[in-house]
């Protein structure tokens, strides 16, 4: 069996938006209600099944807070997927997102796919509307998602989808590149890469 390609992903956005929550759900299927707040970064993996191929992932979940900022930027470099998250219930953290976005565009790779994550769809009062999200999603070239790290909703689908859109770009692409920060299997890491996967 061929060895399976790695993607490096880092989750973004602002302080308690429920980032170390859907990273927790993903890998592990649990919700935790207690979560301690991120110092500087946490890190997991989990290998999928996407298109036929396997593609294991190497997750980067980043503090929130403004102190860690400078931190976690550097985890940007060489990531291929990104989550953006937002709390649908806390009007500020999706104000916030223009920022967010330009550390992303700023810092990442140029091929960077991001998915927007609209968080927390399980509680009420919603302050952002969903079409408000997709209109910053598409404004932005992202992909879309709602999501709920307690009940799973939309969860794998947001994961996994980054992963496709990436697969789908590099095997697609005769450019190769444009995926200096893909590691494809029974290949060594690009010698002028960034990745740091």
């Amino acid at each position: 069996m061929a060895s399976p390609f790695t993607f490096k992903y880092i989750i973004v956005g602002d302080l308690a938006v429920g980032k170390s929550c859907l990273l927790l759900q993903f890998l592990e299927k649990k919700f935790n209600p207690v979560h301690d707040m991120t110092i500087g970064v946490e890190f997991g993996t989990r290998t999928i099944q996407v298109n036929g191929k396997d593609v294991k992932l190497h997750i980067w979940d980043t503090a929130g807070q403004e102190a860690f900022r400078s931190i976690t930027k550097s985890y940007y470099r060489g990531a291929c997927g990104a989550l953006l998250v937002y709390d649908i219930t806390r009007r500020s953290t999706f104000d916030h997102l223009v920022s967010w976005t330009t550390d992303l565009e700023k810092y990442g790779s140029s091929n960077l796919v991001i998915a927007l994550c609209g968080n927390k769809i399980d509680l009420e009062p919603r302050e952002v509307q969903r079409e408000e999200g997709e209109a910053f999603a598409n404004e932005h070239n992202m992909l879309f998602f709602e999501t709920s790290a307690k009940t799973a909703d939309c969860v794998e689908d947001a994961f996994i989808s980054i992963s496709r859109q990436i697969l789908n770009e590099t095997t697609t692409d005769p450019q190769p590149q444009k995926a200096d920060n893909v590691i494809k299997p029974e290949s060594k890491k690009p010698s002028n890469s960034d990745c740091s996967c």
